[in-house]
């Protein structure tokens, strides 16, 4: 699980190199790499 800003709780679904995929439920959301504002719960 993860915590994002904007998008709330999500379940990472997809590690690239250089992103990663999370869902947040209505919506899946690719995020690039730093990811400041995410956190791993």
């Amino acid at each position: 699980m993860v915590s994002h800003d904007s998008f709330g709780l999500g379940r990472v679904v997809n590690k690239e190199t250089a992103a990663v995929t999370v869902d947040f439920g209505p919506q899946l959301v690719r995020i690039a790499s730093p990811f400041p504002k995410l956190s791993k719960l």
